[in-house]
Formats: structure tokens, C-alpha cells, sequence
């Protein structure tokens, strides 16, 4: 019998019999490990355990690298064998159903994975437990996820047979020669999948189900109406609890409840979804973000630029939006037969700015900032108040280098961020380089060596910076990589903001130019930068980040002036006056209702300091201070309270 030398990474090596299953390897080799294990990689391959080693030529070692819960490869086996149980749920109770696509999520911080279907009937909220109820039993009769390789034809009329139209158009666009199937026994589904899987529905036990949703097939509206169930899983109940728990923290800090109850801001369906009304108290936070960031952006040698709403279509032919981002962009507009397209990149216009005259070598680099207002033609299930919407100002700003400026202008880049971050109070964040990947179906602009070029520059950065990423292949933007960085709030959850990507293609596309010091023309380098990413979506985090409980600085009203009785109104009203005039933001609540309810009230809106006024502090010209997290401080002078709340102001204390 042939043997195999195989070696267990990290682990165990030895020589076991050929054509051996995956699993029954790890057992003779490593049996401590094999009771853990969810599926492995062979050679670096993912397999299920059931996979056959088969000898091979000469004397080559066969490498099995085990793919275990606390992993981020066991998390996604686990969550999309658990999205397949749901199907199989949705197909035992709901029979006709038809099948769209089911994968886990693992960036989403609200879900784990979904399911989208076309149901007999339409679900609703009080189906997922008892979808939920039926998934358990399932679960704990330890039904095999069984793998089979068909010619494409056979496929394509099992799924035909099936009435699975949406299978089958997939299997055409996806499938090779060959295609995997995958069954889970003593169910009715069958599903077109790579894998690879759990062995079987036992090793499911902490799952639940969280939401339905509208969604189109392939996100486009033009194709059938499907519903998404969404649900989440992990490799333990008490990985679940934990989330669970953050999830009811997330819905208590949610910045859309928030936006009401601290009348921050509103979207309203009769205006259109997706477009912002930004109120009074909303207005004053996004005044102080964006005064903050302009003054930064000239302490650092920027130039602040405004642009239009719209422009040619032609434009965005040049710029390859139209080619590449059209399903992105609202359809165009005509005036005296010429077309106009809203904007949904700043970029363009920044371009048109440095072409407006010639430049030197001497000039660069020069680095242009706006807070543009972008619009993006988002699908409505899509959208989730400031953290994706239609339209929306990004922070940003396009600075064109010559090849020797170009690395530190990155550095600086990543720096500003930093910086940032910490004024605003994030402490954590984790950072990811967006490049090309090998789908086909992805269009890149640019030639391979333009291409390696910047990879090498933002990864030079990263390493000279010491800053640890995360490789994200083909998720780089069609002109050029990038350098994408998550901030981590609060409760623990990641929110992509800031962006810095390096691009080649459009200074070659607009003919940009500068004259070098060899005084002929040079192509510039061009780096986008946003910071925030948008303002709303920034002030969305922020708002869920604070729980709606702005630091002094950034709070819309930082000082409430609270009175016991009529009687000491008119030093009320003077103490108002006397900390306006300081600069700090004021309110008086001289209502006749008891101190007890002006306190709830002050503390609901979450504003920092309450200032609470009875005769004895009118006779000593002091204030009884109340602080929103500590409740009641003392009484002070009005003068040194003013200079407490001006210091922490000043330092942007968090």
C-alpha cells in the first residue's frame, strides 16, 4: 500500500497509509488536535475532513494545517456551515422555496452571516424562531455535510430539476468543468459550494438568528425580489452571550435613536432616504469636527478648495467613474444638450484646480483639502442612517507629488490620522493594504509595474511606521492600492474611516503635468486622503462611540443653567450671560418645574455640566455644580468654574 509523509503544521508529523480522509490523519497523528478541528488546509488548500490524501510523485511531504474555532478561518467555516443549516431549515419547513446565496459575514459588526431566499410566502419577524427552533433540532442529530464533485451538466439539471433558476444561472457564471455540490443528509438541501464545511450539524451550537431584509438577486433592482435572513454564530454560547451583550449595547448607543432623542438630526422618507437634515445641536458638533480639521489642514500646508454639486459627464468618461463606478452614480441630467452628472468623487475638480496653470517641481508637492458634499445612487436596503447614505461631505483632499516627496507625503498622511483619532478618543485601530487581486471580473486601470510601484510605497510606509495590517487582496480601488484604517469604539466594534490610496492612473488620464529641474515635463503622483471618510459617517460613530455623550469640547450644549426658584432668575440669566460671553455654549432652564425633573431632563439630553441655582448661591455669586457621569461635585465660584470647563475645552479632554 502507498504510504504518505505527512506533516501536521505545528504539530505532528508521520507516515500514514494513502487515499486516508483528512480527519482520520489528524486522529492517528495529532488526536488531541483532531477532536477540535472544523476542516484544514492541504497544502494550502481548504478541504473538508473528509478529503482523501492521495499519493503523490516522489518523495514530497503532504502538509495538513488544521483550521480550528478560535480562528478566523474557523469562524468563517462555522458561520457558513451554519448559513447552510438555516437553508436547510427554511427548505424543510417552507418547501418551495428557491435558494440565492448564503455566506458569512465577518467585517459586518451587526451580522455573522445571511441566507437570501425566495419563500412561498413572505417571512416576517415571528418566523426566525421558529426557523431558529427547527435549525437546533437539526443541530443536534449530527446530520453529515457531504461533498460531491458532478460534471456541470449533471449540475445544471439537478438544480433544474430542482426549479432553481437562481442556482443554476450561478453555477453557469461560477462552475468549471467540474462543480462541488454539498448535501446535508436528512435534509432537502443541496447547495453549489466550494466549502469547506463542518463534518456535521453537531459541531453548530451557538448560533442565532437577528433579521430580515429586502434584497435584490445580485444587488440588482432589475432582478428578482428576494428576502436576506440574517443571523450570526460562533464556535461557543459564551462567545455568543458576549456578543449578544455588545449588540444590546450597540442598539442602546444606536445613532439613529440617538439622533432623535438628542434632536441632533433626521432623514425623512418624504425628502428622499439616504439625504441628511442636519438640526441645530447637530449642526454645532459637525461646526466644531470640521473647524478643528480646517485648522489642522493649514498648520499642516494645505489649501482649502470648493468645487461644484455637478459636472459634465464627460468628466467622469475621463476620470473612469463612468466606466467603473456608473451602478455608484445618479443617471444623468440633461441642459442644452449637455449631460450633467451629480459628483460622487471630489477628485476630478481637484485635478482641474492643478491644471489650472503650469506647475514646477518647486510647487509640489501641493496639497488640496474640501469638505465636499458627494452622491452616491446607494440600493435602499443598503442604506443605514449617517453610515451610509446618499449624500454626504467627505473630508478630501488630493496632493500631488513628485516621485522623491510622494513616501513622505504617505507618512504625513498616516500621521494626521493618528493624530486625529486621539484628539476624538480612539484609542484603537487596526489597519488594512487594499490591493489587486486575481478575479478577472475586477477591472484595474494601470500597467503591473505602476501597480507594484505604489503597493511598495504604502507598504514601505506601514513597516517604517511599525504599523501591523492586514493584506486584503482585491479590494484595492480601480486606480490604485490603498491604505484602509479601522477605529475600534467603545464597545469594541471596528468602523472603517480613514482611507490614503496612491494613484498612477488619473494624473496619466487628465494629462496632468510639472516641469522638473531637468526643466521638462514630469507626470505627478497623486494621493486621495479622507480622514474622517465622511462627515457623517464620523459623527455617526462618534455618536455611538460616546453613547450621545459628547465630551465638554464637542457637546452642542455644554452647560445648563438649572433654577430652583423665580426668584433667582435674574442671576440665572446673568450667569448664562457671563459663561456665553467666555465662549462656552449655554443653555437656562427657568422653568417652573421642581429641580428634581430640570435634572432628569439635563441628564436625558446628556448635557456635561448642570449648573443648579438657589438663593444661597445668588446671595454668594457661586454655582452648585453637577457633572453628568459623577452627579453633584460642590459649590463654587462662578469665576472658577468658568476657568475649569475653558481648561478642559482647550485640551479637548475626552
Amino acid at each position: 500500500m502507498n504510504e504518505l509523509d505527512v506533516q501536521i503544521k505545528g504539530v505532528a508529523s508521520g507516515r500514514i497509509a494513502g487515499a486516508t480522509m483528512v480527519g482520520e490523519a489528524l486522529e492517528r497523528l495529532a488526536a488531541a488536535v483532531a477532536t477540535q478541528v472544523l476542516a484544514a488546509k492541504v497544502d494550502g488548500r481548504e478541504v473538508d475532513l473528509t478529503f482523501r490524501l492521495q499519493p503523490g510523485d516522489g518523495d514530497a511531504v503532504v502538509e495538513i494545517e488544521p483550521i480550528l474555532p478560535p480562528t478566523l478561518e474557523g469562524l468563517d467555516v462555522i458561520r457558513h456551515s451554519t448559513a447552510h443549516l438555516l437553508a436547510a431549515a427554511v427548505l424543510d419547513l417552507l418547501p418551495g422555496t428557491k435558494l440565492g446565496i448564503g455566506p458569512a459575514l465577518l467585517d459586518d459588526p451587526r451580522f455573522g452571516f445571511f441566507y437570501d431566499v425566495i419563500a412561498p410566502r413572505l417571512l416576517t419577524d415571528a418566523d426566525l424562531p421558529v426557523l431558529e427552533k427547527r435549525m437546533r433540532e437539526m443541530a443536534r442529530q449530527g446530520l453529515a455535510y457531504r461533498r460531491e464533485e458532478l460534471p456541470k451538466s449533471d449540475v445544471l439539471r439537478m438544480f433544474a430539476g430542482r426549479e432553481e433558476p437562481l442556482k443554476c444561472e450561478l453555477i453557469e457564471d461560477k462552475g468549471g468543468e467540474s462543480v462541488s455540490i454539498y448535501h446535508i443528509d436528512g435534509s432537502p438541501f443541496i447547495d453549489f459550494c466550494l466549502g469547506p464545511h463542518v463534518p456535521n450539524t453537531n459541531r453548530l451550537r451557538a448560533f442565532k438568528l437577528l433579521a430580515l431584509s429586502g434584497a435584490y438577486w445580485k444587488g440588482d433592482a432589475g432582478r428578482p425580489q428576494m428576502q436576506r435572513i440574517y443571523g450570526t454564530a460562533f464556535a461557543t454560547r459564551a462567545e455568543l452571550d458576549a456578543w449578544l451583550h455588545q449588540r444590546q449595547e450597540a442598539e442602546r448607543r444606536d445613532h439613529r435613536r440617538l439622533g432623535r432623542e438628542l434632536d441632533l438630526f433626521s432623514i425623512r422618507e418624504e425628502y428622499g432616504e439616504g439625504l441628511v437634515l442636519w438640526h441645530p445641536k447637530g449642526g454645532l458638533v459637525r461646526k466644531v469636527m470640521e473647524d478643528y480639521l480646517r485648522d489642522q489642514l493649514l498648520a499642516r500646508g494645505y489649501g482649502l478648495v470648493y468645487t461644484p454639486h455637478i459636472a459634465r459627464r464627460s468628466l467622469w468618461w475621463i476620470s473612469g467613474h463612468e466606466e467603473n463606478f456608473a451602478d455608484s452614480m445618479f443617471s444623468p441630467m440633461a441642459s442644452e444638450e449637455t449631460e450633467f452628472r451629480l459628483k460622487p468623487m471630489n477628485c476630478p475638480f481637484h485635478i482641474g484646480i492643478y491644471k489650472s496653470r503650469p506647475r514646477s517641481y518647486r510647487d509640489l508637492p501641493i496639497r488640496l483639502a474640501e469638505l465636499g458634499t458627494v452622491y452616491r445612487a446607494e440600493l435602499t436596503g443598503t442604506l443605514h442612517g449617517l453610515l451610509r447614505a446618499r449624500g454626504f461631505t467627505q473630508d478630501d483632499a488630493h496632493l500631488f507629488c513628485t516621485p522623491e516627496t510622494v513616501r513622505d507625503e504617505i507618512v504625513a498622511c498616516l500621521d494626521f490620522a493618528f493624530d486625529l483619532y486621539r484628539v476624538f478618543g480612539f484609542e484603537k485601530y487596526k489597519v488594512d493594504l487594499s490591493v489587486r487581486g486575481s478575479d478577472a471580473g475586477k477591472h484595474y486601470l494601470g500597467r503591473d509595474e505602476e501597480w507594484t510601484h505604489a503597493e511598495g510605497a504604502l507598504v514601505s510606509v506601514l513597516n517604517e511606521r511599525g504599523v501591523p495590517y492586514r493584506r486584503m487582496e482585491g479590494e484595492a480601488a480601480f486606480y490604485g492600492p490603498k491604505i484602509d484604517i479601522h477605529v475600534e469604539d467603545a464597545i469594541g466594534r471596528l468602523w472603517q474611516l480613514t482611507t490614503v490610496q496612491f494613484d498612477f492612473n488619473l494624473p496619466e488620464r487628465f494629462g496632468l503635468e510639472y516641469v522638473g529641474a531637468d526643466n521638462t515635463p514630469h507626470r505627478p503622483f497623486m494621493i486621495h486622503r479622507a480622514l474622517f471618510g465622511s462627515v457623517e459617517r464620523f459623527f455617526g460613530v462618534l455618536v455611538e462611540h460616546y453613547a450621545g455623550a459628547f465630551p465638554l469640547w464637542l457637546a452642542p450644549v455644554q452647560v445648563i443653567v438649572l433654577t430652583i426658584a423665580d426668584r433667582v432668575h435674574p442671576y440665572a440669566e446673568g450667569v448664562t450671560r457671563t459663561l456665553r460671553e467666555a465662549g462656552l455654549r449655554v443653555e437656562l432652564n427657568a422653568r417652573g418645574d421642581k429641580i428634581g425633573a430640570k435634572i432628569r431632563d439635563a441628564q436625558l439630553q446628556k448635557i456635561p455640566f448642570m449648573l443648579v441655582l438657589g438663593d444661597r448661591e445668588a446671595e454668594d455669586g457661586t454655582v452648585a455644580v453637577r457633572e453628568r457621569a459623577r452627579g453633584t461635585i460642590g459649590v463654587v465660584p462662578l469665576k472658577e468654574f468658568e476657568g475649569m470647563a475653558l481648561g478642559l475645552v482647550r485640551s479637548r479632554a475626552v
